[in-house]
């Protein structure tokens, strides 16, 4: 029970800081995307903001062995980078750069009821699938 409420808290407050920092808006986050003279820089502060508060918290968690629910640190991924990182990390960029949402503020944007962020949820539920199924089938 103490692990979903900190989990639902979690997401609460992630739902709430992009939703203040308008990163649920899908022209801030294209506007961020396009360079030149336009050029919107905001995103850029929110992930140093989220790097700022997180940082710590992942150090300290290190440091103390175990997490606030009292489980194992998340173990450091020390994968090397493949085909298969570039490619799914291609695809990601490609629809985040085509619908300026990525999963979080497209869940956000959804809430609110926006037919796009909808949509895109749609097609990213489809696009999960499809890699689950993909991945099991080239039995990785």
């Amino acid at each position: 029970m103490k692990t979903t409420l900190i989990a639902a808290a979690s997401g609460a407050l992630f739902g709430l800081g992009l939703s203040l920092s308008g990163m649920a808006d899908p022209m801030r986050v294209l506007g961020f995307l396009r360079p030149g003279p336009d050029w919107d820089p905001t995103l850029l502060f929110v992930m140093i903001g989220a790097l700022a508060i997180a940082a710590p918290g992942m150090a300290w968690v290190a440091r103390r062995g175990q997490t606030w629910q009292g489980g194992p640190p998340p173990p450091q991924n020390r994968n090397p980078i493949d085909r298969r990182l570039v490619a799914g990390a291609t695809l990601f960029g490609l629809g985040w750069g085509l619908s300026g949402y990525c999963p979080g503020p497209a869940l956000v944007a959804g809430a609110w009821g926006a037919e796009s962020a909808l949509i895109l949820l749609i097609g990213l539920l489809a696009g999960g699938w499809l890699g689950g199924r993909l991945d099991h089938h080239l039995g990785s």
